[in-house]
């Protein structure tokens, strides 16, 4: 009887929501991973200590990028907002990287 309910509920559900809740899906997998991954470039990139220090410290920051990433997609009214909101940061911390990088060069 509650199989039969669920698939009564779910078949109920427009496409246009289920297309919105894939794509926070995908906003918060692959924007998240993105986001999560430019900062820890630009963490490395700037952090004032040791090469090794600054990766390892990047890297475990980057986690928590990811969740709040993830927590963002969410948390958000439109999957357009959480596009918006993964990918503007992205863009900054790639700008960022891209300048740091071109001064570092000889």
């Amino acid at each position: 009887m509650l199989g039969a309910e669920m698939k009564s509920k779910i078949g109920r559900m427009p496409v246009s929501y289920r297309l919105a809740v894939a794509s926070r899906v995908f906003a918060a997998v692959l924007g998240g991973y993105l986001l999560a991954a430019l900062a820890s470039v630009c963490m490395t990139l700037l952090l004032p200590m040791a090469r090794t220090e600054a990766v390892v410290s990047g890297m475990m920051l980057s986690f928590l990028f990811y969740l709040v990433a993830i927590l963002w997609c969410f948390a958000c009214r439109t999957a357009l907002q959480a596009w918006l909101g993964v990918l503007a940061p992205s863009l900054v911390l790639g700008l960022i990287n891209g300048a740091v990088y071109w001064m570092n060069q000889p």
